[in-house]
């Protein structure tokens, strides 16, 4: 699809208006492939956003500015509720009530809660006087509907995406051998690491964790952290090598966030699009860290807490949210008060610590309800038994060799990943034809018989 979509682009991409008009087509034809008749709500937010953000430019004064910036977060997070957040209301009300609740049969768009962020990023940008809008609608539905991360990131801001719009698109070589390489490492996260090790092994032991050793369900916790990670980087990756290919340049999204020594320097490496949104438009906008300690503290936890609950409508999903926020808060206290010195042993420990703590939260983040979290956590701290240890690698010796190779990827020297990245991006084209053969052969391979959708098409 994607190469029918380029052969076309190659004849149209030095005209500016017809590339403009043949990728937003494309964009708008490629999210109905996805979510159907739901696509007029992307248009909807288009128009609306865009028609908003002008109005904004015309009014000098304040409080009308602020009533148009309202309207745009009433319709954005209004959306976002009706379709996220409908059944877990009710749900919770009726629970309350003691009373059955026969949920409501609600679609969820693919990619809303990312392009509503987007938008939203757009209007607030221009009532802070950040950026001036634009112009031309087809400007405007060319930033928001961008098809590599329209439907799962990353987040795009406005002042970083639009200045490019109107420039002539150019792929150097490197730039065609960067593209070429995430495409290539990110097809083989999600298709082979992420998609092998969650159909045979992680869902499994989600699914049913009393069948299970403790020992094996922490190798399952294990396994989804790295699932989650390929998955999503994955996506990240590709999206970013597509608009490469294309010309444009998205920021990085995942920079090894396994490897931080402290909750906020993880938040700082995972999802950066995200948690960068949620600093600048959430933190900062209830006060930052500029009202007192108490202040700051609280404003990290709503924060996380609304994280937490962007990214699914369950009580699950608002403990991960507070965990990592109580964890914030209590790292910021630390810091504060105690100089702990810097050493290769300190940064070690920090960085065991961080993983075992966001491998704990994941859990809550992957189960799928709070018993199943129970569960979990007591196979594990009463039935662990080590020694079925050979008897797992034996089960299951793809999974442990995936396992075993994905955080090997993960954990290597900066120096050795970017010599790697480097070779690749420097090889002839006919390695690159290699290359891309090779994975798109191991694909085919591993997959199984039914699509395995990324995991964040869910939020």
């Amino acid at each position: 699809m994607f190469l029918a979509f380029l052969a076309v682009y190659m004849l149209v991409y030095k005209h500016e208006r017809v590339r403009i008009y043949y990728v937003v087509a494309f964009s708008v034809y490629f999210y109905y492939k996805s979510s159907g008749w739901y696509f007029l709500l992307l248009l909807l937010l288009t128009v609306s956003d865009f028609c908003l953000a002008k109005l904004m430019s015309k009014h000098d004064k304040k409080e009308e500015r602020v009533v148009l910036l309202i309207i745009s977060l009433l319709l954005n997070l209004g959306l976002l509720a009706y379709f996220k957040y409908t059944n877990f209301i009710f749900s919770s009300f009726y629970e309350l009530l003691n009373k059955p609740f026969d949920p409501f049969n609600i679609f969820l768009p693919i990619g809303i809660s990312f392009f509503t962020f987007q938008s939203l990023s757009y209007t607030i940008d221009v009532y802070r006087k950040n950026i001036e809008p634009l112009k031309r609608l087809s400007d405007y539905a060319f930033y928001l509907t961008f098809f590599p991360q329209m439907v799962a990131g990353p987040i795009v801001r406005a002042a970083d995406f639009i200045p490019q719009i109107h420039r002539t698109p150019f792929v150097s070589q490197a730039d065609f051998g960067r593209a070429v390489f995430l495409i290539c490492i990110g097809l083989f996260k999600k298709a082979v690491i992420s998609d092998y090790i969650s159909l045979n092994f992680v869902d499994r032991i989600f699914e049913n964790p009393t069948l299970y050793t403790g020992f094996e369900n922490l190798a399952g916790v294990y396994g989804y952290a790295l699932q989650i990670y390929c998955d999503f980087s994955g996506y990240s990756d590709m999206a970013i090598g597509i608009a490469l290919l294309l010309g444009y340049q998205l920021n990085i999204n995942f920079n090894s966030p396994y490897k931080s020594s402290s909750i906020t320097e993880f938040w700082r490496r995972w999802h950066i699009s995200l948690s960068s949104w949620l600093r600048d438009y959430l933190y900062i906008s209830l006060g930052g860290n500029r009202k007192g300690r108490i202040r700051t503290y609280t404003n990290l936890m709503i924060t996380m807490l609304l994280g937490g609950l962007w990214h699914g409508a369950a009580l699950r999903f608002i403990v991960w949210g507070g965990l990592h926020g109580a964890m914030l808060a209590i790292e910021k206290f630390f810091k504060s008060v105690v100089k702990i010195p810097s050493s290769r042993f300190t940064k070690i420990a920090g960085i065991l610590l961080t993983f075992h703590f966001v491998c704990f939260c994941w859990i809550f983040f992957r189960a799928d309800s709070m018993e199943a979290v129970g569960q979990v956590l007591k196979q594990i701290f009463t039935a662990f038994h080590p020694e079925v240890f050979v008897d797992f690698v034996r089960g299951y010796p793809w999974v442990f060799v995936l396992m075993l190779l994905g955080f090997t990827m993960h954990f290597m020297p900066h120096s050795s990943a970017q010599f790697i990245e480097n070779k690749i991006t420097a090889s002839p084209l006919i390695l690159k034809v290699v290359y891309l053969s090779v994975i798109i052969f191991i694909v085919i391979q591993v997959k199984s018989s039914e699509i395995q959708p990324f995991i964040y098409f869910q939020f």
